[in-house]
Order: C-alpha cells, then structure tokens, then sequence
C-alpha cells in the first residue's frame, strides 16, 4: 500500500511518514504534499504530485479540502481525512466526493476514542436526567476550539437527547439550562490530547477520560483505516466501520 500523504511537513505528517516507511500496516511511503517544504522532495502542491500511489491520507488543514477531494477524484484514489476544524462548506466537499471514490473521515483516529463515545452515547441513554459536560485538553499549537473529538463525543450524544444545545465554554451570568452539553477548551503546553466526560445528577457523578500518550497512536489508526479502504466501493467510512 503506498501511502501519499497532505501535510507531510506537520508534526503528524512526519510521524505517519516515519511509520509508513518503517511497513507499519502493510505501508510504504510514495511521496508528500506540503506548501511549506524546505527542499524539492516533497511535493509543493497536488498539481506537483507526478508518483504513483494507492492511497491518500491528510494531516493538513481544513482550508485544503477543496483541493484535496479534487485531486483525490481526478485520481480515483481512495481518501483518508485525519484533519479537523472543516466548515459546513468543506464538510459538504467531503461527503460529495464519497459518492464517488471511497472516503475515511474521523474526528479521531484513536480506538480508545471510539471506545469513549460509545460509552458517551449508553450513559446518555441510560441516565436520562443526568446533566453533561465535555472537556478537552491539547497543546498550544492547535488551532481549532473545540476540538473535533469534543464535538464527536457531544453529536452521538445528541443521537440519544434529540433536543439537547451544545455549548462551547461559559462566562457570564447565565445559568445552565435544561438539555445543554457543555464543552470546555483547554490549550496549553505540548498534550498530545486529553478528553472527560463528566455525566452527574444531584447525588452523583460519573467520570470517563481519555488520554493520549503519543501521536504515533493517531497515525497508526490513519494507516489502519488506510488499509481497510483499499478495494472498498465509494461511500463515507468512520471508526465504527473499522472496528
């Protein structure tokens, strides 16, 4: 499978490179694409890209989507977006071109994540009265707030509590109001990604956390999901199609 990555020059470009070259999930690494590349061995942008590839996988950013499915359909390739932070208008870009070439696209690469937002979405129906509050921990690097996983976390709750509002950070003089998801952004130092939920009632409270101990572990679920997409038919594939 070889593997040609957006945003290769990025802290986890340079990681899922590092993997892909080391065969991790059957990989190999064809080539990069990065604006911001100091020397000609990475491509500067889709136009450039003159090497053969199986699969590609964007770490970039969101402002790229438009480029990145274009380049993913002219090719016929399939796409596996690890990037975050994209607009209405760069989300409907990604579910149009799953119409026609296979498509990953996940808020979180992270298995144990996905383990978390199932638990997120049986609390929540099983607690029916229980009030809920999600908070998110990343470095000072990132530049989306809140995170993707947050709000991940916060819709599969939303598919239990139809009517429920979500709500990104407080200040004020307003009180919590009946059916609101609250989401606190932490951004400080180098976490790699730290995410609670916190579910309580008046008499008690439950608490399910994840944390992130290295980005390999991201790069490592782009890679797995970049295998699982070779030979699939067009459509929009997540996590849960993985696992």
């Amino acid at each position: 499978m070889k593997v040609l990555i957006s945003g290769i020059c990025g802290h986890m470009g340079r990681e899922l490179a590092r993997l892909a070259c080391e065969g991790f999930a059957g990989s190999s690494l064809a080539g990069g694409v990065d604006p911001f590349a100091a020397d000609d061995s990475v491509f500067k942008s889709f136009d450039d890209v003159n090497t053969d590839f199986d699969v590609i996988i964007d770490f970039s950013n969101h402002a790229s989507a438009k480029a990145l499915t274009d380049f993913a359909l002219s090719k016929n390739k399939p796409l596996v977006i690890a990037t975050t932070g994209h607009s209405e208008a760069e989300l409907e870009m990604i579910h149009k071109a799953s119409e026609s070439i296979p498509v990953f696209f996940a808020a979180n690469y992270s298995m144990g994540i996905t383990v978390l937002i199932a638990l997120a979405k049986q609390a929540a129906a099983l607690m029916k009265n229980a009030e809920i509050e999600i908070v998110e921990t990343h470095h000072d690097r990132k530049l989306d707030a809140p995170s993707g996983t947050a709000l991940a976390i916060a819709e599969a709750i939303k598919e239990q509590r139809p009517d429920s509002n979500i709500v990104c950070g407080r200040s004020g003089h307003q009180k919590r109001e009946k059916g609101d998801i609250g989401i606190s952004s932490i951004r400080i130092g180098n976490v790699v990604g730290e995410h609670e939920l916190i579910i309580g009632t008046q008499n008690e409270t439950l608490r399910i956390s994840h944390s992130a101990a290295s980005r390999s572990m991201f790069a490592e679920g782009a890679l797995n999901a970049a295998a699982f997409l070779i030979g699939k038919p067009a459509g929009l594939y997540k996590m849960t199609d993985l696992i």
